[in-house]
């Protein structure tokens, strides 16, 4: 008997050892695997768009948009005049981001509008570095002799304002058409309770006794 025992103690305590030594790998391997990235499923998000998400995201009407784009093209023209004499180029490169933005704060039931209001916006930003002389007349044909030399550039922003109005157009159909599906399937579930089996009594039939 008192060998018995003692093999049984000897068992126990092997045992527990045992269990003791196991038990620091498995809590330490529970940390690492929680704290070893982010959770699962889950994508990093460049910094270029996180950075645009920062920006502000006014939304104007078509009306507004015109006019901003108009406001900033003619200061950015006086300014060209003033510290560069009149560089076309850099008026150029300005006028493809000011499109740009005016296509991104444009409110989305007045898309339409953000193609149409950047060709008069560089218009009006042009009067200053046409460089006419002569009176009303002269001006006039300075401007237009400056839209027709600069074409490519009023195409250019008139092209990138087209794009942007156009994917979110795109966009904002694929989100109206989600929400409708989510409608009509919250709709379809939730007049999808009647028992089955049991048919709709028609209205003014009395049940038959």
């Amino acid at each position: 008997m008192t060998g018995r025992a003692g093999r049984a103690r000897v068992e126990r305590a092997t045992a527990a050892a045992a269990g003791a030594a196991a038990a620091p790998g498995a809590a330490g391997a529970a940390p690492a695997g929680r704290g070893s990235g982010r959770p699962a499923g889950r994508r990093s998000v460049p910094p270029v768009v996180l950075a645009l998400r920062r920006l502000p995201s006014p939304r104007l009407t078509g009306l507004g948009a015109g006019l901003f784009a108009s406001a900033v093209m003619l200061a950015l023209g006086l300014l060209d005049q003033l510290l560069l004499d009149g560089s076309a180029v850099v008026y150029g490169l300005l006028f493809l981001p000011v499109s740009a933005l005016t296509a991104l704060w444009v409110r989305t039931a007045d898309l339409v509008t953000a193609p149409i209001g950047v060709p008069i916006a560089f218009a009006v930003g042009v009067v200053p570095i046409a460089g006419g002389t002569g009176g009303f007349g002269g001006q006039a044909m300075a401007v237009v002799t400056a839209l027709a030399v600069h074409a490519g550039w009023l195409y250019g922003g008139t092209l990138v304002a087209g794009l942007i109005a156009s994917v979110r157009k795109v966009r904002d159909m694929g989100r109206r058409h989600q929400r409708a599906t989510a409608r009509t399937a919250s709709g379809g579930g939730a007049g999808s309770g009647e028992a089955p089996g049991v048919r709709p009594r028609a209205a003014g039939r009395r049940p038959v006794t």
